[in-house]
C-alpha cells in the first residue's frame, strides 16, 4: 500500500510506526491514542481497506475514488469528510495547477489520501510534531494544520497573479497591444479557477467554527481556525479584486485597440484622398492630350497656330483648378 507515513500519537507524541494497517489499529486500541495515516494516489482497492479499517462512509469513499472534486466539508455521523484543492503557479506558462486532498478525520483517526505533489505533508507531521502541546489536541488539531498549509501555499500563487496583472497594466498603454487581450483573458479563467478552489474553502472554515462548540473543539483550536479563515478571506478578497481588474483591462484594452485600428482607417482614407486627388489632377490633362492626340483629318484646331499652346493651356488650368479645389476642400 501507497502509505507515505503511518503513526500513532498519544498525548501528542509519537509511539509507534505500524507497519500495517491491522497494527495501526491494535496500537490505537491498546494505547488509546490517535493514528495519522497518510496515503499517496492509492487505488481502488487500498482506498477500501483502509474504509474497511476506519468504517468510512460510502459516498465519501466514492468521491476520495472518482477524485475531481470540488472544495467542500461533509460530515458522515462523527467522521468529517474534506475535499482541498491545493495550488501552486507556474509562472513561465501564467498557469494556476490544482492538486487534490482528500482528508477524513474521524474521532481517533486522521487519514489524508493526497493524488498530487503538494502540499506536503510530511512538512505539516513535522511542523505539528515539534508542537506536542498542539498535536494533543486530537485529529481536529490535524485537519487545521493541514488547511493552515494549503492556505499558506495560496500566497505564492497570489503573488505570481499580482505580478502578471502588474505586467498587463504596463502593457496597456503600449504600441505592443495584439495579443494582450488573449493574454488577459486566459489570466482571467486562471484567476476564476483559483476561486472555485478558494473561496469554499471560507464557508468550510465558517461551518467547522459553528460546529466547535457541538464536537468539542478545544478553544485554542478555535483560535487557529479564526486566524486561517482571516488568511483566507484577505486571499479571496485579493481574487475578486483581480477578477474585477482583468475584466477593467480586457475593456480598455478592447477600446485601446478598437482605436487605433479607427486611427489607422482615418489616416488610410487621408492617403486614399490625397491618391484620388492626384488622379483626378492628371486624368483632366490626359483627357485633352487624349482628344488631340486622335488626329482626326476634321479637327481645327490641328491648323490652327495656337491649337498647341491652347492645348497645353487648357492641360495647365484643369490640373491647376482641380488642385485648388481639393485644396480647399483640405483633400491635399
Amino acid at each position: 500500500m501507497p502509505i507515505i507515513d503511518n503513526a500513532v500519537y498519544v498525548d501528542g507524541h509519537r509511539i509507534d510506526n505500524p507497519a500495517s494497517l491491522e497494527q495501526t489499529f491494535e496500537y490505537m486500541t491498546s494505547q488509546g491514542g490517535m493514528a495519522w495515516i497518510g496515503l499517496f494516489r492509492p487505488t481502488k482497492e487500498e482506498i477500501a481497506e483502509v474504509a474497511d479499517e476506519f468504517s468510512l462512509h460510502e459516498l465519501a469513499v466514492e468521491d476520495a475514488l472518482n477524485g475531481h472534486q470540488r472544495a467542500k466539508l461533509e460530515r458522515y455521523g462523527d467522521i468529517l469528510f474534506t475535499v482541498l484543492r491545493p495550488a501552486r503557479y507556474i509562472d513561465r506558462k501564467e498557469m494556476v495547477e490544482f492538486g487534490e486532498l482528500h482528508v477524513f478525520v474521524g474521532p481517533d483517526f486522521v487519514v489524508t489520501i493526497r493524488h498530487a505533489e503538494r502540499p506536503d505533508l510530511a512538512r505539516v507531521r513535522h511542523r505539528m510534531e515539534g508542537r506536542p502541546d498542539m498535536l494533543a489536541l486530537g485529529p481536529q488539531a490535524v485537519l487545521y494544520a493541514v488547511l493552515d498549509e494549503v492556505v499558506d501555499e495560496y500566497e505564492p500563487v497570489v503573488a505570481g497573479l499580482q505580478n502578471d496583472i502588474d505586467e498587463i497594466e504596463d502593457q496597456l498603454f503600449n504600441d505592443d497591444t495584439a495579443e494582450l487581450s488573449q493574454r488577459i483573458y486566459l489570466l482571467s479563467r486562471e484567476v476564476i479557477g483559483f476561486q472555485r478552489a478558494a473561496d469554499p474553502l471560507v464557508m468550510m472554515l465558517e461551518a467547522l467554527l459553528r460546529g466547535a462548540d457541538k464536537y468539542g473543539v478545544h478553544i485554542e483550536l478555535q483560535r487557529a481556525l479564526r486566524d486561517v479563515l482571516d488568511h483566507t478571506i484577505r486571499i479571496s478578497e485579493r481574487l475578486s479584486s483581480f477578477r474585477a481588474i482583468l475584466e477593467n483591462a480586457l475593456t480598455v484594452n478592447s477600446t485601446l485597440v478598437t482605436r487605433r485600428q479607427t486611427e489607422t482607417a482615418l489616416a488610410q482614407n487621408e492617403q486614399v484622398k490625397k491618391i484620388s486627388g492626384w488622379a483626378a489632377i492628371l486624368f483632366g490633362p490626359s483627357i485633352v492630350a487624349g482628344i488631340y492626340g486622335m488626329n482626326f483629318t476634321e479637327m481645327p484646331e490641328l491648323h490652327w497656330a495656337w491649337g498647341y499652346p491652347m492645348a497645353i493651356a487648357l492641360m495647365v488650368v484643369t490640373a491647376v483648378g482641380l488642385y485648388a479645389v481639393f485644396k480647399w476642400r483640405k483633400w491635399m
